[in-house]
């Protein structure tokens, strides 16, 4: 099929395509989503309402878990599980961008080959840039349009595990945390954070030499997580052990995800984490269009390199250079309040 057809594409063209399912308008979408090009702002705010109404139909899962614990493995084994299902699966990987260059590798595909090729999935990889919490900056909406492509399953690779990889937790109806054994000390390794929002822990390469480390890994977490307080979820995290390589494990770790779906939906936290998480959405674009508003109104944009010169010379200390920055923006605003 030509590209052409795709460059005079209006907002409603791209509506009209992603419903009926096409990749290559999907794939667009969701740059132009992500793109930060004053041009692109009010088409994708377009594509975006109009795809909003059509999502909120799938099962959103975010997978997490230190570099090398083989979560691109993980993925690509449970993907195709569940495609074997007759699900349509998304996945939105995170590559981990370079604070030097700000460039990303992006091969999540060349490691998820059978995946990739699969007609009934998607995999869209995107720089984290300078985003903290494991997600890039458009995560969310990129799940909007996937939803509204008729994906019913939405995995979520993330970068990395720290303190604050926690963004995940407040887009997905489940966590899942991958963790390796044997790797030194796992319970130090794993942050409490993490500790407390994961809802399974799964232990991969449970093959060859591992399964006796792993039963070890299993039991010393299984004893830490009684002593954290319950769920408001009414749920209990589930600790158990898969290798993604040979695709052994993997049966169970869906059906526990389909007992936790049961159990949330019967008692109603399913729906009211999905609000809780539209609400965090509403407050994180405000904050994102409030910084972007300030940073190219034109009074501070001629201002700000003078600002953060007299601060890093110090004749201005950080506090007050950022006062005076806030009260020209107000000034600019409403000259007429002194």
């Amino acid at each position: 099929m030509s590209l052409n057809k795709y460059q005079n594409f209006t907002a409603k063209d791209y509506i009209e395509s992603i419903k009926m399912g096409d990749i290559i308008s999907l794939s667009k979408a969701i740059s132009i989503i992500e793109s930060s090009a004053v041009k692109h702002l009010s088409i994708a705010q377009e594509i975006l309402e109009g795809c909003l109404p059509l999502s909120g139909n799938s099962i959103r899962i975010g997978v997490t878990g230190i570099p090398g614990v083989g979560k691109s493995t993980f993925i690509e084994a449970f993907g195709k599980l569940l495609t074997s299902k007759n699900y349509k699966v998304a996945v939105l990987t995170i590559d981990p961008s370079s604070n030097l260059v700000k460039g990303s590798i992006l091969g999540d595909k060349t490691r998820m080959i059978e995946l990739s090729t699969d007609p009934n999935a998607f995999i869209r990889p995107t720089p984290s840039g300078d985003s903290l919490g494991g997600v890039a900056h458009k995560t969310r909406e990129a799940i909007i349009l996937c939803e509204a492509a008729g994906f019913n399953m939405i995995l979520i690779e993330t970068v990395g595990v720290g303190q604050n990889e926690i963004a995940v937790h407040s887009m997905v109806d489940f966590f899942l945390l991958l963790s390796l054994a044997g790797a030194g000390d796992e319970l130090q390794g794993i942050k409490r954070g993490i500790i407390e929002m994961a809802d399974l822990f799964v232990f991969n390469k449970d093959d060859n030499q591992n399964t006796a480390n792993i039963r070890i890994a299993k039991s010393d977490l299984e004893r830490a997580l009684h002593l954290f307080p319950a769920k408001d979820n009414g749920w209990n995290p589930k600790v158990i052990s898969c290798s993604a390589l040979y695709k052994t494990g993997i049966d169970e770790i869906w059906n526990l995800v389909q007992d936790y779906i049961k159990l949330t939906k019967n008692n109603e936290f399913w729906d009211k984490k999905r609000n809780q998480q539209n609400k965090i959405w509403f407050d994180e674009v405000l904050k994102s269009d409030l910084l972007y508003l300030f940073y190219n109104t034109e009074i501070i944009k001629n201002s700000l390199v003078n600002y953060k010169t007299q601060v890093q010379n110090q004749s201005k200390t950080p506090i007050k250079a950022a006062q005076e920055l806030i009260d020209l923006f107000k000034k600019y605003f409403n000259p007429n309040k002194q």
